[in-house]
C-alpha cells in the first residue's frame, strides 16, 4: 500500500518506528495533492511551508503526533484565510485559532489545506461555492455531496489522512457517504463551536472524515470536550473512543425505521443498506423495527429553523469590520445593501430572504414556534426509540452522487438530498456514515454510505457498532481511480 494511502493509525505505526518521518508523509501527501486536485478541486489553499516546518518539529510520540489534517474553510486557523468559499469573505485572514484547531495541535497534528464547501455551508453538492465547484473522485461528472464536499473528496482521493468538516443537516455524513469514506457528526455540545464560522447556531457540529472508524475515534479525542468559550459545548466526560472498538455486538439491538425505508430510495443504495443489516445480524445484533413517526416533518422543520439562525448569522457580515466592501455606496444603507449583494451567492441570498421571511411579524408564530414544537416532538421520536434499542441503521442519502448541474435549478429537489441526515441535527444526537457498497450507475461503481444513529453522547458505542461492520467487510479499503 501507497504511503498517501494509509489510516492514521497505519501512519502513525511508520512514524514510532522510524520507516516513515512526518516531512515524507506531507511531501508524498503534497505530490499527490499536485497531481490529482486539479479535476478534484478539494482545496481552495495550503500553506506548505508552515506545515512542513511543524512536520520537522512533530514529536511523533503524541496521539496525532505528525498527522497532517485537512481543515474546512469556515474553521479558523491562525494567520490563514478563512473565507467560507465566499467572495464576501475573500482575503480575510483568521486572527486566531479554533478551539478544535488548538486541539488538533495540542494532540501533535498539523492543520494543512483549507478545503473547500458550499458557501457558508449552504448547500448538499459543494456547487455553491465562490471558487470552485469540488468533483467526486469516484466519477468527476458528479458531485461530492455538501457542504463539507470538500473535507471529503481530498480523503477519498487519498489527498488527505483525514479532515474537519462540519455538520448542520447532513453536511459530514451525506458527502462521505457519495465519496465512500468515513464521516461522524458529534452530538451537539460534545465538540466546540468556538472559531467555526456559524450558519445555523443550534444544529452546527463540527466532526472528522477518515478512511476508518478507529481514525475517526482518534481524531474525536483529541477535539472533544468542555470549552468555556462556547456555552453550548457541555462538560460531559469525554472517554477514550477507542476503548470499546473491537467489542462483539452480542446483545447489540439496532432499530430498523420504517420511515427511513421508503419507495423514493433508490433500489441499489436500498439493496446495499438491506445487506448490511443482514451483514449486522450475522455479526451477532438483533434487528428490530421501529418508527419515527414526525420524520416527514423533518425537512420543512429544519429549512425554518436553519434559514432563521443564518439570517441572524450571517448579518454581522455588512462591510464595516471585515470582508467585501462595496466601492458603489453613496450613504449608509445603500453601503450595506451593495455590499451583501457583491460578497453572496444566490443560495445564501436565498436562506437570508427565507429566515428572514420566517422571523418577520406576523410570521414567526406561524413558522418559525411552530418549526420549533415539531422540532421537540422530533426529538422525543428518537428518546422513545432509544428505549428500545440501542443504535439506529438506515441509509444516509436516498440516492448515490448525481451529476454537476443536475439540481442546480431546482432547489426544492436538492434540499431533498439530506432528507435521511436532517432530523439528528434537530435532536441534537450523534450519526456516522461509513461505506457499505457501490451502486452501478452509467457503467461506474459510485459508493453507498451506511448510517448508523446513536443516543446523545454515546460516540463510543456508535464508534464500536460501526467499526465491527466495517471490519468484517472490504468496503473501506476500495479507492477510486484517479491521476
Amino acid at each position: 500500500m501507497s504511503l498517501i494511502s494509509l489510516s492514521i493509525s497505519e501512519l502513525q505505526a511508520q512514524f514510532r518506528s522510524k520507516a516513515v518521518s512526518p516531512v515524507e508523509a506531507l511531501e508524498a501527501l503534497e505530490a499527490r495533492i499536485q497531481a490529482v486536485d486539479g479535476e478534484i478541486a478539494g482545496y481552495l489553499n495550503r500553506d506548505y511551508a508552515a506545515a512542513l516546518k511543524a512536520a520537522q518539529n512533530a514529536d511523533v510520540n503524541l496521539p496525532l503526533g505528525g498527522v497532517p489534517i485537512a481543515i474546512k474553510d469556515l474553521i479558523n486557523v491562525k494567520g490563514e484565510s478563512c473565507t467560507c468559499a465566499s467572495k464576501i469573505l475573500q482575503g480575510y485572514r483568521a486572527p486566531y485559532d479554533a478551539t478544535v484547531i488548538t486541539r488538533l495541535k495540542a494532540a501533535g497534528a498539523i492543520p494543512f489545506g483549507r478545503t473547500n464547501m458550499d458557501e457558508f455551508a449552504m448547500g448538499s453538492s459543494t456547487e455553491n461555492s465562490a471558487f470552485a465547484i469540488t468533483r467526486n473522485p469516484w466519477d468527476t461528472d458528479r458531485i461530492p455531496g455538501g457542504s463539507s464536499g470538500g473535507s471529503a473528496a481530498v480523503v477519498a482521493a487519498d489527498e488527505a489522512f483525514a479532515s474537519l468538516g462540519s455538520d448542520t443537516g447532513g453536511s459530514i455524513r451525506q458527502p462521505a457517504a457519495l465519496c465512500g469514506c468515513v464521516g461522524l457528526k458529534p452530538s451537539y455540545g460534545r465538540v466546540s463551536r468556538f472559531g467555526l464560522v456559524a450558519f445555523a447556531s443550534s444544529l452546527d457540529q463540527i466532526g472528522p472524515f477518515s478512511k476508518t472508524v478507529r481514525d475517526s475515534a482518534l481524531i474525536l479525542n483529541a477535539i472533544s470536550g468542555h470549552d468555556p468559550m462556547d456555552s453550548t459545548c457541555l462538560n460531559e466526560p469525554v472517554p477514550d473512543f477507542t476503548a470499546k472498538l473491537g467489542r462483539d455486538l452480542k446483545g447489540v439491538r439496532l432499530g430498523m425505521p420504517k420511515e427511513y425505508f421508503v419507495s423514493g430510495t433508490d433500489p441499489q443504495v436500498d439493496q446495499a443498506v438491506r445487506a448490511a443489516i443482514k451483514q449486522y445480524e450475522s455479526l451477532g445484533a438483533e434487528i428490530v423495527e421501529i418508527s419515527l413517526p414526525h420524520t416527514q416533518h423533518a425537512v420543512a422543520v429544519y429549512y425554518i429553523i436553519a434559514t432563521a439562525e443564518a439570517s441572524a448569522n450571517l448579518a454581522r457580515f455588512d462591510g464595516v469590520r471585515y470582508g467585501h466592501r462595496t466601492a458603489e455606496a453613496s450613504n449608509i444603507l445603500e453601503h450595506y445593501g451593495r455590499t451583501r449583494e457583491e460578497g453572496f451567492g444566490p443560495e445564501v441570498k436565498r436562506r437570508i430572504i427565507l429566515g428572514t421571511y420566517v422571523l418577520s411579524s406576523g410570521y414567526y408564530d406561524a413558522y418559525y414556534l411552530r418549526a420549533q414544537k415539531v422540532r421537540t416532538l422530533i426529538r422525543q421520536d428518537f428518546a422513545r426509540a432509544f428505549e428500545k434499542v440501542d443504535a439506529i441503521i438506515c441509509p444516509t442519502s436516498p440516492e448515490a452522487a448525481f451529476k454537476v448541474g443536475d439540481r442546480s435549478e431546482d432547489p426544492l429537489r436538492m434540499y431533498l438530498a439530506d432528507i435521511f441526515t436532517i432530523a439528528v441535527n434537530l435532536a441534537g444526537i450523534c450519526g456516522i456514515s461509513l461505506p457499505c457498497g457501490f451502486a452501478q450507475v452509467e457503467g461506474k461503481p459510485l459508493p453507498v454510505g451506511l448510517q448508523l444513529i446513536g443516543k446523545p453522547f454515546a460516540e463510543a458505542e456508535l464508534l464500536q457498532i460501526a467499526h465491527a461492520y466495517e471490519q468484517s467487510t472490504n468496503w473501506h479499503k476500495a479507492r477510486p481511480v484517479i491521476g
